[in-house]
């Protein structure tokens, strides 16, 4: 667990992260109660939006992605079809910023509280990758469209 307990000079929009700062050594920990159990491989996370409780989207994190969230206070996860850590908003510039960090009974699942900058955090452009519904035996988008990825994605037609 002291992998993730020290991070020298930590951004200051990650302090909030953490639950003790040691002014004297300047490096700020994490209290082992939220740090995941990654014997069982990548962490599901459940990504919600700070302000309206909307849950905005499902990723995973592996333990190299939960350091560099909480380093730098902006979501990091495991891309599992690249097979690498993604900094969510890298390309698009629709960064998380986590405002809080929640982990689950058994410490395999969190939930992230974020706020969502550029509004969308889709790659298909909408606000939520949630954006399909069925109600009343209706399918529908109940989500906005915010962006065009083709124009932020340079995705040829």
């Amino acid at each position: 667990m002291d992998r993730f307990l020290a991070a020298k000079n930590a951004n200051p929009a990650a302090r909030s992260l953490y639950t003790h700062q040691d002014r004297a050594s300047k490096t700020v920990s994490v209290s082992a109660d939220i740090t995941p159990d990654f014997s069982k491989g990548l962490i599901p996370t459940i990504v919600q939006d700070d302000a309206t409780g909307e849950v905005l989207m499902l990723a995973f994190m592996n333990e190299e992605a939960f350091r560099k969230t909480l380093e730098t206070g902006e979501a990091h996860y495991w891309s599992r079809s690249r097979n690498e850590i993604w900094h969510k908003g890298e390309t698009s510039g629709h960064v998380q910023k986590i405002r809080a960090l929640r982990i689950d009974c058994d410490s395999d699942a969190l939930l992230l509280l974020v706020a969502q900058a550029g509004g969308a955090a889709c790659h298909t452009g909408r606000r939520s990758c949630f954006y399909r519904e069925l109600r009343d035996g209706e399918v529908r988008r109940c989500s906005p469209k915010i962006f065009d990825p083709k124009q932020i994605y340079r995705i040829s037609s």
